[in-house]
């Protein structure tokens, strides 16, 4: 119904923003952003536990390989790599098909007796169980947490509503034929891997995955097969990130858009893609990974929660957008949908309740202080909107304009600046040097006098050694806060060749910039020297 209805993309903000008001909406923005963040940098950690999974040598270098493919994904994604459906079809395909004769295979073997329940790997459960400490009956909360865990399943259906746009032709009815058979298949293959595990009971481990242990299981340790399901479970997961770095951008660039986030973000760069937004993903994603050591449990928790906010947020708009449209069988849609929204809002309080203290706190505390951050920033943008708009009763008024040139001793970059002082035909040019004692008034003096220049030069004494506020109190003597009064201030500044020759002189230019700036009616002007390379 959302893909219909707003076939151009952005999901739950825009349903949201379109029929449940301002707030709602960012709140929906925050969940899908941070839902994006999670989905790049939980599908890589978890592929890449399929690969350590496949070859445990490497598994004491998961970070460091999660980090590699975040920043591979980054930079493909900004030279502008497409959603191809060629591309993405091979691996998806073959993991399909890997999963089907895993659970076909391994459930015709368990009812045959071919494949006994797996044994209890005892070093395993001691790891995982703290040797037993942890062990405890079957509480609600513990059930609740399972249901938490396995609704995170779900996450990722959104993508397809949010980049409706990347469809063929005709769009919406592409992506909802997507939409209703990846229902399907992972319907199927979520209850088949359910009753599989149930037949096999094997035995969770830290560092190795389920799926590892159940294809090691049904195919044999080392198969061909075996290695067949682990690379299509990796490359697959590497393209659900992929998916990330390609939709995360997009609704980025939407919120930028209406004024809640950088306007850089709705820039596209040379290669026509939000580079902004791939390189903040890649940034946050790696961060996330880094943080939680590229454990796909730790980061889980924190996952269902934005998905299931979104969710919430756009069956609850979709409810209101049928109540102001009334299209034909309106009423059906609309109980649809508000069964949506109440299953959605359960699983999400379900999710923050039983989850709250292993992680899932973080996203819950952080998408309501990325509203306000929304909130905040077109505050913002609307405060430089109206500083800018034009009174409608202006009219050009002339204006005085004083150049006052600074001058710390006499040298070329000086006479550079007074000729450029001088092309800009001022009212009154004035040089101005700021002596911190005797020896510094007489020497700029004399130097003035002996190279016979032709500018008036006032130099201002200043025995605490500042130099900002003795200018600034000349300026206001000079401008005398005369209305219209122009003040350009012309700063000589050497341009070294190496970086690290910029500590060998003073930033003084730099701090005088910074308090000239906040200066109504002040100009700043640098002229630079450029010094001869060795």
């Amino acid at each position: 119904q959302t893909i219909h209805a707003y076939p151009n993309g952005g999901g739950s903000y825009v349903v949201s923003r379109e029929n449940l008001g301002v707030t709602p909406s960012l709140v929906a923005a925050a969940s899908l952003l941070v839902d994006y963040v999670l989905t790049a940098a939980v599908s890589v950690s978890a592929g890449v536990a399929a690969i350590t999974s496949a070859f445990p040598e490497l598994f004491d270098y998961r970070v460091e390989i999660c980090l590699g493919f975040i920043v591979l994904m980054t930079v493909a994604n900004l030279r502008g790599l497409k959603e191809s459906g060629r591309l993405f079809a091979g691996p998806t395909y073959i993991y399909i098909l890997s999963l089907t004769a895993l659970i076909g295979i391994g459930l015709f073997r368990t009812m045959t007796g071919s494949l006994e329940p797996m044994p209890v790997n005892e070093a395993s459960l001691e790891e995982l169980t703290n040797n037993g400490s942890l062990l405890g009956p079957v509480t609600v909360l513990l059930l609740l947490r399972a249901f938490s865990s396995g609704a995170v399943a779900l996450t990722g259906v959104e993508a397809i509503s949010n980049g409706v746009p990347a469809f063929r032709k005709p769009e919406s009815r592409n992506a909802s034929q997507t939409l209703v058979a990846m229902g399907a298949i992972l319907g199927t293959a979520f209850l088949g891997i359910s009753v599989l595990a149930h037949k096999l009971q094997p035995t969770v481990s830290e560092d190795e995955t389920l799926l590892s242990i159940m294809g090691a299981a049904v195919f044999g340790e080392g198969s061909v097969p075996y290695y067949v399901l682990q690379f299509s479970t990796f490359a697959i997961l590497i393209l659900a990130a992929n998916t990330a770095f390609a939709d995360f951008p997009r609704v980025a660039s939407v919120v930028s858009a209406d004024g809640f986030l950088p306007r850089q973000l709705s820039n596209r760069g040379d290669r026509l893609v939000f580079s902004n937004g791939i390189l903040a993903l890649g940034a946050v994603s790696a961060v996330l990974v880094v943080a939680f050591k590229g454990d796909t449990s730790a980061l889980i928790p924190l996952y269902a929660v934005g998905v299931f906010t979104g969710f919430t947020l756009s069956q609850a708009g979709m409810v209101r957008h049928h109540l102001r449209l009334r299209e034909p069988r309106y009423r059906l849609r609309i109980t649809i949908n508000v069964l949506g929204a109440i299953a959605t809002f359960i699983v999400l309080l379900v999710v923050v309740v039983s989850k709250f203290t292993i992680g899932a706190w973080i996203p819950a505390a952080l998408i309501p202080i990325i509203a306000v951050i929304f909130l905040r920033i077109r505050k913002h943008y609307r405060r430089v909107a109206s500083s800018l708009r034009m009174p409608e009763d202006y009219r050009p008024v002339a204006t005085r304009h004083t150049v006052v040139v600074l001058v710390g001793s006499v040298h070329k970059g000086t006479i550079d600046a007074l000729t450029y002082a001088r092309s800009l035909r001022p009212d009154q040019l004035i040089a101005v040097s700021v002596a911190m004692d005797d020896a510094a008034y007489d020497r700029i003096v004399s130097d003035w006098e002996r190279n016979e220049i032709d500018v008036e030069l006032r130099v201002v004494h200043s025995p605490y050694r500042d130099l900002t506020n003795p200018l600034l109190h000349l300026l206001d003597e000079i401008d005398k806060g005369e209305p219209g009064h122009l003040v350009t201030v012309v700063v000589p500044e050497f341009v070294v060749n190496h970086w690290w020759e910029t500590a060998l002189h003073n930033q003084s230019a730099m701090v005088l910039r910074a308090r000239l700036r906040r200066r109504p009616n002040t100009i700043i002007t640098s002229v630079p020297l450029q010094i001869a390379p060795a």
